[in-house]
C-alpha cells in the first residue's frame, strides 16, 4: 500500500507539475473496464506474494516463481489472446515437474504460504494478459511513470480497504517500531525498479531482460540462503529448480523466436532468397562442366551464360556470384590440366 501510495504521488509530480511526459487519452470506459482490473488485479499479486512470506522461506519462493511463465500461458490461452501450442505445453509440463520436485525437497513446506504465492502469480498473470489487451486492442501507448499515475492510486485504494479492516485493527503500536527511512527507501527502490525495467526494455531488448531475470532468480536464491539462516536448500530443491530454470529458458527462447519471425514480412527470407538467384542466374556465368573440353562453339570453354531452369537444381546451396565464378574457374583449370 506504501508503494502504491509513494509511486502514485511521484508519478503524479512527474506529468502534472515537472511535465516531463504528457498524460494519454484516457476515457471512462477504458478505466472502468481495464484500468480498474488491472488495478485490481495488481494489487492482489501484492497482497497474496507479500503474504507469502510470512510462511515460506525467500528461496523456495523464488524457486515457486518459476511457475509465473505456466499461470501467464495458461491466463492468455483461457482468454482467447494466444493459442495452445504443444511445444510450449511441454515447456510448461517441464517447469511444473521441476517445481513439483522442488516442493518435494522443501525442509519447511508450508501448505498456506504456497497457495498464497500461486495465488498471487495467477493474479499477476490477469494483469499481464489485461495489460497486453488493453495496449494491442486499444493502442494505447504506457510507459512506467504513465502506467503508475493511472494504476497506482486505484491499487493502492484496492490495498487501502482491506488493510483497514482487516490488518489494522491487529496492529499494535508496542509490538511494530515504525521506522520510516526503512519504508521510504523501500518505496524508493520499488519505484526504481519499474523505471530500471523500462529503461533496459528500451536500450536492450527481449532477449537481455529475459537473461537478466534468470540470474536474478540464481541470486536471489543465493543471497537469502545466506542472509536468512532459515532459508536451508536442499540436494532436490536445486535440481528441481534446475529442471524447472530449463523449462523457462526453452519458453524464453521460443517467445523471443517468435517475436522476431513476427517482424518478418509475409514473404520470407529464403523465398525471397531463391527468387533473387533465379533473377541473377540468368545474367550471371553459370559453370557447367562439358564432356568435350575442346568444344569451341563462340563461348568460354566448360561455361554456358544461360541455363534452362530445368537444368539447375533449385535446392543447391545458394552461393554468390563471385565466389561461383571463383569456384568454376577453378574446377576448369583442374580440369584442363
Amino acid at each position: 500500500m506504501i508503494h502504491m501510495g509513494f509511486s502514485g504521488a511521484v508519478a503524479f509530480f512527474l506529468i502534472r507539475v515537472f511535465k516531463v511526459v504528457s498524460p494519454i487519452q484516457m476515457t471512462f470506459k477504458i478505466y472502468a473496464t481495464f484500468v480498474v482490473p488491472i488495478s485490481a488485479f495488481f494489487a492482489s499479486s501484492l497482497w497474496f506474494g507479500n503474504t507469502a512470506y510470512l510462511y515460506i522461506s525467500v528461496a523456495f519462493i523464488q524457486m515457486l516463481k518459476a511457475l509465473m511463465p505456466v499461470a501467464t500461458f495458461l491466463t492468455a490461452v483461457v482468454c482467447g489472446i494466444d493459442k495452445l501450442r504443444f511445444d510450449v505445453f511441454l515447456n510448461m509440463v517441464l517447469v511444473s515437474v521441476g517445481v513439483v520436485v522442488s516442493s518435494y525437497g522443501e525442509i519447511h513446506f508450508n501448505v498456506l504460504g504456497t497457495a498464497y504465492q500461486i495465488m498471487g502469480m495467477f493474479g499477476e498473470a490477469l494483469r499481464l494478459v489485461l495489460t497486453q489487451v488493453l495496449l494491442q486492442k486499444k493502442g494505447l501507448t504506457l510507459n512506467p511513470i504513465t502506467s503508475l499515475y493511472y494504476i497506482a492510486p486505484c491499487s493502492f485504494i484496492f490495498l487501502f480497504v482491506p488493510w483497514y479492516f482487516l490488518e489494522k485493527p491487529v496492529m499494535e503500536v508496542s509490538q511494530i517500531q515504525f521506522n520510516s527511512w526503512i519504508f521510504f527507501s523501500n518505496a524508493l527502490c520499488a519505484l526504481a525498479l519499474n523505471f530500471s525495467i523500462f529503461l533496459v526494455i528500451g536500450r536492450t531488448g527481449a532477449v537481455t531482460i529475459r537473461v537478466a531475470g534468470v540470474l536474478k532468480d540464481w541470486i536471489l536464491i543465493a543471497l537469502s540462503t545466506a542472509l536468512f539462516p532459515e532459508s536451508m536448500i536442499t540436494s532436490l530443491n536445486i535440481i528441481g529448480y534446475a529442471i524447472a530454470l530449463c523449462g523457462v529458458i526453452i519458453y524464453n527462447y521460443l517467445k523471443v523466436r517468435d517475436s522476431r519471425a513476427s517482424q518478418f514480412p509475409p514473404e520470407s527470407l529464403p523465398d525471397r532468397a531463391v527468387k533473387e538467384f533465379k533473377m541473377e542466374r540468368k545474367e550471371s556465368d553459370v559453370y557447367v562442366p562439358n564432356d568435350d573440353v575442346n568444344n569451341n562453339n563462340g563461348g568460354r570453354i566448360g561455361w554456358n551464360a544461360s541455363i534452362p531452369g530445368s537444368e539447375v537444381d533449385e535446392e543447391a546451396t545458394l552461393i554468390p556470384p563471385l565466389r561461383l565464378s571463383h569456384l568454376g574457374r577453378s574446377q576448369l583449370s583442374s580440369h584442363t590440366s
